[in-house]
């Protein structure tokens, strides 16, 4: 068993409110979720009102389909028009 945890750290560079940054956290959470069947969660940053921390896990039998599922979420992410990737960790364990 693989698990992979995957650290993103992003802008939401147009919210002006933090009910605008939420509104793109959850948009951004629930396209992934749905497109890639992860667990995804905002873990920091949470009264800040452009900085977005995601907590993303994936669990499978093979470390290679783990690692590229999970850099296909970072290029997805790279890909947005909302979300504006900063940086990103990957870690298995």
């Amino acid at each position: 068993m693989t698990v992979g945890i995957l650290r993103v750290r992003g802008l939401a560079r147009h919210a002006r409110s933090l009910k605008d940054k939420r509104r793109v956290v959850k948009s951004v959470k629930d396209q992934l979720a749905a497109k890639f069947n992860i667990s995804i969660a905002e873990v920091d940053h949470l009264d800040s009102l452009q900085q977005i921390a995601l907590g993303i896990s994936l669990v499978g039998t093979d470390r290679q389909f783990v690692d590229s599922s999970l850099c296909q979420v970072v290029h997805h992410l790279r890909l947005s028009t909302v979300f504006e990737l900063v940086d990103f960790d990957l870690e298995f364990v």
